[in-house]
């Protein structure tokens, strides 16, 4: 018998193993195909390796400003392909040499919960004093008349050697963003689609608003409260029916289809008593553990933001509890990161959640326009925006639209763990000059005493 088995070896159930076997559990760990799952082969990293080749494109366009001129001769996506598989196996390789160095058991196969504490895999049964669910998500195809011949998943553009024309992206998430900005950057003409008001609709309006202008300022169109009603396939690629807010019908040689939903079907979890919410995903309390006392459950199959780092942290807590503790995960700890140009950092409430909540809020605000590094380096676009509770000082939420913005957030995470007032992130030092200056500024607007901004 096994004290912990986790099913699904993505970056959360590798976590989730390693760290029971760290506390002395033995572990087995079941997944049905790669370690790494689409964090490593269809998301997180093959997708930065494709932004990295936009940054540099970038760069190229850019450099006459300091002197360099040069010109992008060619473009070898075979290349980048190659990059992107090789970085993937290189991570994947290291992932399964970690999982044996621990005394890990590794099964490959599906697992189907036969009861609270039995796991089929195949034909063989196993048994484990507690088991942690990590089995991540999985493409949401829409129902759309034609839509399943037409859909272009990001893993199909991941390991493409040719760029399309024309695309349509349908969904306004960090997912469908990043994308647009990539095939933008790319030299296509991209037409991203939302049926809200506005993209990144789960992040602070001015996120939003300066993200816009920026795709806007590549050529990217924005078509908000926009319902995809039909897709027919045309002679040179496919014709996209929306009816709302009027009819239009586009032709565009792709359609980018990349929303998920909890990857919770077919594991017999329903049959083992696990709770699951209207959307699929598996229902936790603070500790993450399922309706069912000893099965845990992590990462996208719990839904939420569907993060691979919110899935890996919540692995240590789950692995933990299974292993004796009871400690509760910090949900509001967790940050997001969007790897656009420029990037965006953000963690805790937005302004407008936080005035749902009826809180008495303070908020800073500092342009990177006036960051020294920032006009050094010509990356002058974003802010950094600072939500406060008034009276206490409290850090409720971070937003940050600019250069290293997925790094710096990574400094409002901290403060809020420690639960550092604003004031005293205010008076907290940094080098000079870097971007984080932009912080301790921000944090100082909050009181009025920016000394680069003008007076109130």
């Amino acid at each position: 018998m096994f004290d912990v088995i986790v099913i699904g070896g993505g970056p959360g159930g590798y976590a989730a193993a390693i760290r029971a076997a760290q506390l002395g559990g033995k572990v087995a760990l079941v997944e049905a195909a790669e370690i790494g799952g689409t964090c490593v082969h269809a998301g997180c990293i093959p997708t930065k390796v494709w932004l990295h080749a936009a940054r540099l494109i970038h760069s190229i366009h850019t450099g006459e400003k300091f002197g360099i001129k040069a010109s992008l001769q060619e473009l070898d996506l075979s290349a980048l392909v190659a990059r992107k598989d090789g970085v993937a196996n290189d991570i994947r390789t290291g992932m399964k040499e970690l999982l044996r160095n621990n005394g890990v058991e590794v099964i490959k196969g599906r697992a189907v919960l036969k009861t609270p504490r039995e796991v089929a895999v195949e034909e063989t049964l196993f048994e484990g004093k507690k088991m942690i669910i990590a089995t991540g998500s999985c493409l949401d195809l829409p129902g759309t008349p034609g839509l399943e011949e037409a859909a272009w998943t990001t893993g199909d553009m991941l390991g493409t050697t040719e760029i399309p024309a024309s695309i349509l992206i349908c969904g306004s998430g960090p997912i469908e963003v990043e994308m647009a900005f990539l095939l933008s950057t790319l030299g296509a003409k991209v037409y991203l689609a939302t049926g809200q008001s506005r993209i990144l609709p789960r992040e602070d309006h001015g996120t939003s608003q300066r993200i816009g202008q920026t795709l806007k300022g590549q050529g990217v169109k924005l078509l908000s409260q926009f319902t995809l009603q039909s897709v027919r396939k045309s002679e040179t690629g496919f014709e996209a029916r929306s009816s709302d807010p009027e009819e239009q019908v586009l032709s565009v040689d792709k359609i980018l289809v990349s929303g998920r939903k909890p990857n919770t079907m077919g594991f017999g979890l329903k049959e083992a008593g696990v709770s699951l919410n209207q959307d699929g995903s598996i229902h936790v309390n603070p500790w993450l553990e399922t309706s069912v006392e000893g099965i845990y459950a992590i990462g996208d199959a719990t839904g939420g933001w569907m993060l691979s780092h919110a899935s890996s942290s919540m692995a240590v807590t789950a692995a933990e509890n299974a292993m004796g503790k009871k400690i509760a995960f910090p949900f509001h700890l967790v940050p997001r990161g969007i790897w656009t140009m420029p990037e965006v950092g953000a963690v805790g409430l937005s302004e407008e959640e936080a005035e749902q909540r009826a809180l008495k809020i303070a908020v800073g605000r500092f342009p990177y326009s006036i960051n020294g590094l920032a006009m050094a380096r010509d990356e002058m676009a974003g802010t950094v925006k600072i939500v406060s509770e008034a009276r206490s000082g409290e850090i409720l939420g971070v937003h940050i639209v600019g250069a290293n913005a997925t790094e710096l957030v990574g400094e409002a995470v901290l403060a809020m763990q420690l639960e550092s007032t604003v004031r005293e992130l205010a008076n907290s030092l940094r080098v000079h000059p870097t971007f984080s200056e932009a912080l301790v500024d921000a944090a100082r607007d909050v009181s009025g005493w920016a000394l680069h901004l003008p007076k109130r």
